[in-house]
């Protein structure tokens, strides 16, 4: 196969993204890639919460249909917007090497912090585990709901008289926005979202480009998606449940940590585990596993009632 079709949302900051694993792939794989660009039910949807309607995998359906339906031969996902399960015939072949995972403050007076926001200080979010970390943080701030792309939630600074508005580091970065951070806000203070900052691409079953796709991926990428994933899918988690995992490798080990909230950061379920590189997704698994006999499973029923699911 000389031509490869990439599947990929049509919004401004996927394409940039399909456009910098297009090249990736044509580089390594000596073939030339076709964007197939499409408009997702979650990118439709831009002013509805997407925990009532079926959370992250509202970016990912038109997508994996196409791919299951012969339209495409690749796709490439923002990693964290895939939910736990993926569709039977599918599979995520290749991750290229992770970009910044921490959350960024993007603040309307330039130079403020998350620790020098005023007392009451409205911050724009469209994440719940964003919002259950600053209830945490800073139980005094307004959080706003937020929805968007990059450029509209950050235009809504002055249209909705916000006083900040946190976003992903890695999705600024890729848009040429890095300049426009304030913060860059430590892991040790919010953990970021399971997968963050990791590009994944998914392929049919038994597919030799699918194989092939794999030449792309970097192993510390790798292990590192295995585990904040498997803590994921031990959770069976989506986007109504704040839940963040982030691993960490060193001199061949790696280290997990996971974060499970209620939607108003009252009650915040921490742990984390440390083992062999290889055993990545065991750990994921593992950690899951404590954070559900340390009261997860009681939480994950009351945040499902919550949301309906």
């Amino acid at each position: 196969m000389t031509r490869v079709r990439l599947a990929t949302r049509a919004s401004e900051l996927a394409l940039a993204q399909s456009g910098m694993v297009a090249r990736l792939l044509e580089r390594v794989l000596g073939v030339e890639i076709e964007l197939v660009p499409l408009t997702t039910t979650g990118d439709r949807l831009k002013d509805v919460s997407l925990a009532k309607l079926g959370g992250k995998a509202l970016f990912v359906k038109e997508i994996e249909e196409a791919l299951l339906e012969g339209r495409a031969d690749l796709a490439v996902h923002s990693a964290k917007d895939l939910p736990a399960r993926i569709p039977e015939g599918l599979e995520l072949v290749a991750f290229p090497e992770r970009a910044d995972p921490r959350d960024a403050l993007i603040a309307r007076e330039r130079g403020t912090t998350l620790t020098g926001l005023a007392r009451g200080a409205r911050v724009g979010t469209g994440s719940v585990r964003r919002s259950a970390q600053l209830h945490v943080l800073r139980p005094d701030l307004e959080i706003v709901p937020l929805r968007g792309n990059v450029p509209t939630r950050i235009r809504k600074l002055e249209d909705e008289d916000l006083d900040a508005v946190i976003l992903a580091s890695a999705g600024l970065e890729r848009l040429g926005l890095a300049d426009r951070i304030d913060e860059r806000i430590d892991p040790a203070r919010m953990l970021p979202a399971v997968a963050q900052g990791i590009l994944a691409i998914e392929g049919r079953v038994g597919d030799s480009i699918s194989r092939d796709a794999a030449m792309i991926s970097h192993a510390e990428t790798v292990a590192r998606v295995r585990a904040e994933r498997g803590v994921l899918v031990g959770l069976d988690a989506d986007c109504n449940v704040p839940l963040a995992a982030y691993a960490e490798v060193e001199d061949g080990k790696l280290r997990l940590r996971a974060l499970l909230a209620n939607l108003t950061g009252q009650c915040v379920l921490t742990s984390e585990v440390e083992g062999d590189v290889d055993c990545a997704a065991e750990l994921g698994s593992q950690l899951a596993a404590r954070l559900l006999a340390g009261g997860g499973s009681q939480l994950l029923e009351q945040l499902r009632a919550e949301s309906g699911s």
